[in-house]
C-alpha cells in the first residue's frame, strides 16, 4: 500500500480508537465500571492487579490496549508490511488518538465554559429583569 493512503488509514483507525478509549475512560455509561477499576487500581493486592485495573482508567492507556485490538481486525501496517510496521503502526495509532482526545478535551473544557458564561449571563439578566419590573411598578393605595 502506498505511504499516502497508510497515512489516510492512520488518521481514520485512530478515530474510532479514541472514540472508544475516551468513552470507557471518561463518559457517565461506564462510571461504575470505571470507578470499581479505580478502587482496585488504588487498593489491589499485587502490583499487577493495580496496574490492570489502571488501565481502565487511563485513556493514554486503554489506547495502546484498543489500538492492540484494531490492528489485529484491521491488519494495519505503516511502512513496512512485517511486525516492523505493525508495531511502527501501533505506536502511531496511539499518538495520533490521543491527539484527537486532547482536542476533544480541550473542545468540551471550552464548551463547558462558555455554557456557564450563558447561564450566569441568563441569571444575571433574569435577577435584573425582576428587580426593574418591581421598581417600575406604581403603588397606587386603594381606598374603601
Amino acid at each position: 500500500m502506498e505511504l499516502g493512503l497508510q497515512v489516510a488509514y492512520l488518521f481514520i483507525i485512530a478515530i474510532p480508537i479514541a472514540c472508544i478509549a475516551w468513552t470507557v475512560t471518561h463518559e457517565e455509561v461506564f462510571r461504575e465500571p470505571r470507578e470499581f477499576c479505580v478502587k482496585a487500581s488504588r487498593e489491589g493486592e499485587t502490583l499487577l492487579k493495580r496496574k490492570f485495573f489502571y488501565l481502565f482508567t487511563c485513556e493514554y492507556c486503554f489506547s495502546h490496549y484498543v489500538t492492540i485490538f484494531f490492528l489485529i481486525v484491521t491488519r494495519f501496517t505503516l511502512l513496512y508490511d512485517d511486525w516492523r510496521g505493525y508495531l511502527i503502526g501501533g505506536f502511531a495509532l496511539v499518538w495520533v488518538a490521543n491527539i484527537y482526545m486532547s482536542l476533544y478535551a480541550f473542545i468540551r473544557v471550552d464548551l463547558k465554559k462558555e455554557r456557564i458564561k450563558t447561564k450566569l449571563q441568563e441569571k444575571r439578566v433574569n435577577e435584573n429583569t425582576v428587580g426593574k419590573s418591581v421598581t417600575k411598578e406604581k403603588i397606587i393605595p386603594v381606598h374603601h
